[in-house]
């Protein structure tokens, strides 16, 4: 009986990635996504050499996610009102820019902390700009019923480019030549723009209703997401994942140079072993699962989180800490593509753009802030303790969120 049940979503996800459209996507937005991380690894890199400083990877990772909670609920009322497609283009090639001029300072012996905290914050509002049009662009790419199954193939590349990005930046960097890191990342958004510019949607990306003045799509949204329940609870439980457990990817560097007491294959390794464990999460979902079982999913799952964090923080050694960051990236996807799942399912689409713009707040800004405080934190009393206590702070808010939602429920 389980081996049919793997074979349907087998089966499934295949049929899901036949589609002309939507493969081409998951092909360009792959190769993108291995240069994203690369650069990722890279910057981190870069910061912890510079400074040393834990609290230093949290500003980074705080200028890098946070101009989403500003500027996510606004971008997703433009997703709502204008050609997503077009503000996915306009998006890349910014990112690419980025990239470019990283190259330029770094071959040029120009870097410092201070650039890379100004273009970490240029690259967040580009991204910012950009996550509500990509992720409300799904419907356009697949039919319906596939929800389910592309929402975990996403989730599936992003962390395989988690696995295989770290794994090369950290060859580069090994080699002493860590500009070559961002030369790779400018060809990829390359890639990633010529396969944009030949995509045949499934339907327009431009909603066919009247829009009314722009901020009163935006209060809409807010309301609208704030009335229903089942999104709700969902983003609350997000709030809480983002807030107490997410972090510690942004810390990395500082576990693999202090904690670990390596050097940036160390950072590749623990990169590289967490994307293994979400690469097993992403294939889980997307070989599809009951909206009924979601809601269970997702909350197990960000319980699982707290407890991988723990054991991950524990461990005496890197031949401990590695089993649990695969943990952790098994569960983090569990939970956060879970509740993305349960979004896509439940929201109007004219409604898509502004509700999943709040999603995108949630999952980059409370990172950021999260990174940017259990930082501070790490510099007085050490990383250990800092991620435990956001490892605690997790399992108190689950724990509330299901009393709250038994007694809804009578």
């Amino acid at each position: 009986m389980r081996s049919m049940r793997h074979s349907a979503g087998l089966h499934k996800i295949i049929g899901t990635l036949r589609s002309p459209t939507y493969g081409n996507y998951v092909l360009g937005n792959g190769i993108s996504l291995i240069g994203t991380w690369m650069q990722r690894i890279a910057v981190g890199w870069l910061t912890w050499q510079l400074t040393g400083s834990a609290f230093w990877l949290g500003v980074i990772a705080f200028a890098d996610l946070f101009p989403t909670v500003i500027i996510g609920p606004i971008a997703g009322a433009v997703a709502d009102r204008g050609d997503k497609l077009r503000l996915i283009q306009i998006s890349q090639a910014l990112a690419c820019l980025q990239a470019a001029i990283l190259f330029a300072l770094t071959t040029a012996g120009f870097v410092n902390i201070a650039w890379l905290a100004f273009l970490s914050l240029f690259l967040g509002t580009v991204s910012a700009l950009n996550q509500p049009a990509r992720l409300a662009l799904l419907p356009s790419l697949v039919e319906a019923k596939n929800f389910n199954s592309a929402i975990g193939i996403n989730s599936v590349i992003f962390n395989l480019a988690r696995f295989i990005g770290p794994a090369i930046a950290g060859l580069i960097i090994a080699g002493g030549n860590i500009a070559w890191v961002f030369a790779v990342n400018v060809l990829s958004y390359v890639v990633f723009l010529v396969i944009l510019s030949r995509l045949r949607l499934v339907e327009p990306s431009k909603s066919a209703r009247a829009r009314k003045h722009f901020f009163h799509d935006l209060r809409e949204g807010l309301a609208y997401t704030a009335g229903h329940r089942q999104i709700a609870v969902s983003l609350l439980l997000l709030i809480a994942v983002s807030l107490g457990a997410r972090p510690v990817v942004e810390l990395l560097p500082g576990f693999a140079g202090q904690v670990f007491a390596g050097g940036p294959t160390t950072l590749a390794l623990l990169t590289s072993t967490f994307g293994a464990g979400a690469i097993i999460g992403g294939l889980w979902l997307a070989g599809g699962r009951e909206e009924r079982n979601l809601t269970s999913v997702a909350r197990f799952g960000a319980i699982g989180l707290a407890a991988a964090l723990i054991l991950f923080v524990a461990s005496p050694n890197l031949e401990i800490a590695l089993p649990a960051a695969a943990l952790l990236g098994l569960t983090i996807v569990v939970t956060s593509a879970g509740i993305q799942t349960l979004v896509q399912l439940n929201v109007e689409s004219e409604m898509r753009g502004r509700v999943l713009s709040l999603y995108g707040l949630i999952i980059r800004g409370g990172p950021a802030v999260g990174a940017l405080t259990m930082g501070w934190f790490a510099d007085w009393i050490g990383l250990r303790w800092s991620v435990a206590g956001g490892a605690g702070l997790l399992l108190i808010a689950v724990g509330l969120i299901t009393v709250r939602e038994r007694r809804a429920g009578r």
